[in-house]
């Protein structure tokens, strides 16, 4: 009886922690509805098996002591069969029934709808992009997706692993160099969630981070109508900007042109300027600098923190971002 009521006030204390405690943040995607449930079924096992082993190590500390001055050896014990069955064969069928109900549960999520949107996203030690097909290749450094409609991540890396993750969405996916993986992602929540690596990725590890906002239906398709549209003029101060925009070049750079004031990188404003120094014509050295940068670094500058995934921008994007940066470095 003693072991049975331990027993009970060790599950009881786990399943407050488990219970009260804010452990998840909220759920903003279809896909949480699914995951939760395998979440909370492990925990329910875990405090299942923590609660008998806790029960009977703390009654066994109490109901087979020895006195102090007991030094005589304990009684021989060569096992007993029946309780090896038991505590194999339990654990066993707990790990078969996690098993199963995540394959069902994975099974579902695989399930993509006709109608949905798709987005290509490209890691790179420490910056994620993200491409929209249907706004005529428009890029952004954040991942906009449209309120209550699945989107298909179409996913790869140009250098290491790294890991996909929104804790708001419950879904984690290995971004792997040289293949494609993919997530089906349906927001239900409006608001911006952070996108982070969830793979240890190299130092900048930490940094390698992005915002996911989820928009309403109609403000998605004016935004995915607007970048479609900049990206695709003919005029390089419309398309060029809108690349600059929507790639954070702010973020690390200035530029007077933008009203963008960052000092991570070389201020942009100085351009002809660098590219004398580096004794480059102009368009090439600005070119290099995006695709390659670390071709030339800028002295007082340091290696590796300008990322590498603009090189995947679309010839057009690219061409546009050159020329709108040579017009605005002039003026500046």
């Amino acid at each position: 009886m003693s072991l049975v009521v331990l027993a009970l006030l060790f599950a009881g204390g786990g399943t407050a922690v488990a219970v009260l405690l804010p452990w998840l943040p909220t759920a903003a995607a279809l896909q949480a509805s699914e995951i939760d449930p395998v979440f909370w079924m492990v925990i329910g096992i875990a405090i299942f098996i923590f609660a008998i082993v806790a029960a009977v190590i703390v009654y066994s500390v109490f109901a087979f002591r020895v006195p102090p001055d007991d030094d005589s050896d304990g009684p021989p014990v060569h096992g007993h069969v029946a309780l090896e069955i038991v505590w194999t064969a339990i654990p066993t069928a707990l790990v078969i029934a996690i098993g199963i109900y995540s394959a069902i549960v994975i099974q579902r999520l695989d399930q993509l709808p006709k109608h949905h949107l798709t987005v290509d996203v490209t890691a790179q030690q420490f910056a994620w992009t993200f491409k929209y097909p249907a706004a005529g290749g428009a890029t952004s450094g954040e991942l906009r997706l449209p309120l209550d409609e699945a989107t298909l991540l179409r996913m790869t890396s140009l250098d290491v692993i790294h890991a996909f993750f929104v804790a708001q969405f419950r879904e984690n996916e290995d971004v792997v160099p040289g293949m494609t993986t993919t997530l089906i992602v349906t927001p239900t929540r409006l608001g911006s969630y952070p996108v982070i690596c969830n793979e240890l990725c190299g130092l900048g590890h930490a940094l390698m981070r992005a915002e996911a906002i989820v928009m309403p239906d109609k403000a998605f398709a004016a935004w995915e109508k607007s970048q479609s549209k900049a990206t695709a003029s003919p005029s390089p101060s419309v398309a060029g900007a809108a690349v600059f925009k929507n790639n954070g070049c702010g973020a690390c750079h200035t530029l007077a042109a933008t009203g963008a004031t960052g000092k991570i990188g070389p201020a942009l404003d100085k351009l002809p300027k660098w590219a004398a120094e580096a004794k480059q014509p102009l368009a090439a050295f600005i070119r290099t600098s995006i695709v390659s940068p670390n071709a030339y670094i800028q002295p007082g500058y340091p290696k590796n923190v300008m990322p590498k995934t603009f090189a995947a921008l679309p010839k057009t994007q690219l061409d546009a971002l050159v020329q709108y940066l040579i017009s605005s470095s002039k003026k500046g």
